[in-house]
């Protein structure tokens, strides 16, 4: 993916401009800032939903829209109520033909059925595949999720903060396997993160939204007091706690929003 000089504006108000990113085979990016400076809608450009302003998006050589099942994407989390009987493993199924109209035809249903088998693996799964989707945990639920935007075999994977509502143990747990997928199988990943801290050891870059602004660049080279304080145009402090984890102090948004020590979000 290759964003130059990109721009988006959503009634009127310019949300954010000036972003300049490629993202390329096996590389994990995160998508972060405060609440209100438009992350999902840097997804909604990537997936062609939403118009640029200004600059121009690639995507796969392509403009967005046009890369169709070579892009996988998973919204903002959506909960299952717990009555719903259709099993996890039909769920990563209508990841392959769940945009078709009627009886799916006999030819390649063996095929099909090892490609499920195979990305349920893949995320670790196997053991509730067969169980209803609602009696699955959130962690569980999510797994499922992510094998179904995996099972075309995509080259870009769009995540839209599939941390959120998790424990932190699953929050680690479904970190790793993003970040393991992406280094090992060479898919390209844009996660939009509310917290950095459970997927910081595993990016490459990150993009830091502002308002109107935006900062590109390794953890490091963009999650400090210097960056930060110049992106918000107020003084931000970036601390390290004693177990590594990042604390932005300072950005002009309530700390009741900002989660306390869920920093750089």
């Amino acid at each position: 993916m290759e964003l130059r000089g990109a721009a988006v504006a959503v009634g009127g108000r310019t949300l954010w401009s000036g972003v300049d990113l490629t993202v390329r085979a096996g590389e994990f990016v995160a998508v972060l800032g405060p609440n209100g400076v438009g992350k999902s809608t840097l997804v909604k450009v990537l997936l062609g939903l939403l118009p640029t302003a200004a600059g121009e998006v690639r995507v796969l050589g392509r403009a967005p829209g046009g890369a169709g099942a070579r892009i996988g994407y998973l919204p903002q989390r959506r909960s299952f109520d717990a009555s719903l009987r259709i099993r996890g493993r039909d769920v990563v199924r209508l990841g392959l033909d769940g945009d078709r109209w009627g009886v799916p035809l006999p030819f390649g249903t063996a095929r099909r059925r090892d490609r499920v088998a195979e990305v349920v693996d893949l995320v670790g799964a196997t053991a509730y595949a067969d169980r209803p989707i609602g009696q699955c945990s959130g962690g569980e639920q999510q797994r499922l999720l992510i094998a179904q935007a995996l099972v075309r075999r995509p080259d870009v994977l769009l995540l839209d903060e599939p941390l959120d509502s998790l424990d932190l143990p699953n929050q680690s747990a479904v970190a790793a396997l993003i970040g393991r997928i992406c280094h090992e199988q060479g898919v390209a990943v844009v996660m939009v993160a509310h917290d950095v801290n459970p997927i910081l050891h595993h990016l490459d870059r990150v993009v830091y939204l502002a308002e109107g602004g935006a900062v590109t660049g390794t953890p490091t080279e963009v999650i400090t007091s210097e960056t930060l304080t110049r992106l918000y145009r107020t003084p931000v402090e970036v601390l390290r706690t004693g177990d590594g984890r990042l604390v932005v102090v300072g950005q002009p948004e309530a700390p009741s929003t900002h989660g306390g020590h869920h920093a750089a979000r």
